[in-house]
């Protein structure tokens, strides 16, 4: 069961959130997109007359959690090891409540290539793709597939080591990363129909967002840095929003997810909707579309975060995550 608008908040108090770690930094490549994202969370939870607290990374958490110091964790931690399922464990292993999906989500979706296995046997649309081992030869997978192609690790994020190749003039520095990167990278379709992305809280489903970059294509400055690229939401109209909503949750579904998440969408050519990945632990900065999306259902950021922080509380019918 989906919903297009939230319900009235579950929880009133915010006492009964309890003591509130705002798990953020790290020490993966998306360290400042998390510092940043975690900064904005811990202050609309406060703000709100929550007892939350800033928490750099696992290890402090870990100690605080042997002290005794957190009832339940807000996880803004993006990439590495707090979104791949370690954390989650670590969590269960403490009894201790989070937002997000849980390990078995977390740890599929960090991996883009086994995302699309499950999404292909479950009769699911997506791109594309040919996985290329570690220190196989990519210039044959690019070749395989056909230009044009993006090239991207398949357990990062935010961008990081993502290669546009239009031509084979462009395959040279995607093969300089290649050389000296130790994981599993994958050759994807390029898909030219529009960029979307599609938020979800608990039962929720948020209108697409659908990203249109100044430049040539959605790249770590245009997420981050750049004023010029433009949001559109909802991203689709009538029948098609309808029907991009209900891929993205069936998708994010079928990944083992649950909590709260981002699925992010493309349109080929011929209009077809093709899913590409999913975000555990999706951006909370000035420029992350969560927030602009349930700002379009009346939802601001200091109540989103408060509706994240809900769905680490007991569900009414006593649902265990995923």
């Amino acid at each position: 069961m989906s919903a297009h608008v939230f319900p009235p908040l579950r929880i009133t108090d915010p006492r009964d959130f309890g003591r509130v770690a705002v798990l953020m930094g790290g020490s993966s490549a998306e360290r400042e997109v998390s510092l940043n994202s975690g900064s904005n969370v811990l202050e609309a939870l406060q703000s709100r007359g929550m007892d939350a607290h800033a928490v750099d990374g696992i290890p402090a958490l870990l100690d605080a959690l042997v002290h005794g110091k957190f009832d339940r964790v807000f996880n803004i931690l993006h990439g590495g090891d707090g979104e791949n399922g370690v954390l989650q464990g670590l969590l269960e292993g403490f009894e201790v409540p989070y937002t997000g999906p849980g390990v078995l989500g977390s740890a599929l979706t960090m991996d883009k290539i086994r995302t699309k296995q499950v999404w292909q046997s479950a009769g699911l649309p997506t791109a594309r793709f040919v996985r290329i081992a570690a220190g196989s030869d990519l210039a044959a997978a690019v070749r395989e597939l056909g230009l044009p192609v993006f090239i991207k690790p398949s357990t990062e994020g935010s961008s990081v080591g993502v290669f546009r190749v239009m031509e084979q003039a462009d395959l040279q520095p995607a093969l300089d990363f290649a050389a000296g990167y130790a994981g599993e990278l994958l050759a994807e379709q390029m898909l030219t129909g529009g960029e979307f992305t599609v938020g979800v809280v608990g039962d929720v489903v948020l209108p697409s967002v659908r990203i249109v970059p100044a430049g040539d294509w959605y790249d770590y400055h245009a997420k981050y840095i750049a004023d010029d690229t433009q949001y559109i939401c909802p991203g689709l109209e009538g029948a098609d929003e309808d029907a991009i909503r209900a891929l993205a949750l069936d998708g994010f579904r079928a990944a083992g997810c649950s909590g709260w998440g981002r699925v992010d969408v493309m349109r080929h050519g011929d209009g077809r909707l093709m899913l590409m990945e999913v975000n555990t632990a999706p951006g909370m900065t000035s420029h992350s579309l969560v927030p602009k999306a349930a700002r379009q259902l009346g939802v601001e950021f200091d109540e989103l975060c408060w509706r994240i922080l809900e769905q680490s509380m007991p569900a009414p019918n006593g649902e265990a995550r995923s």
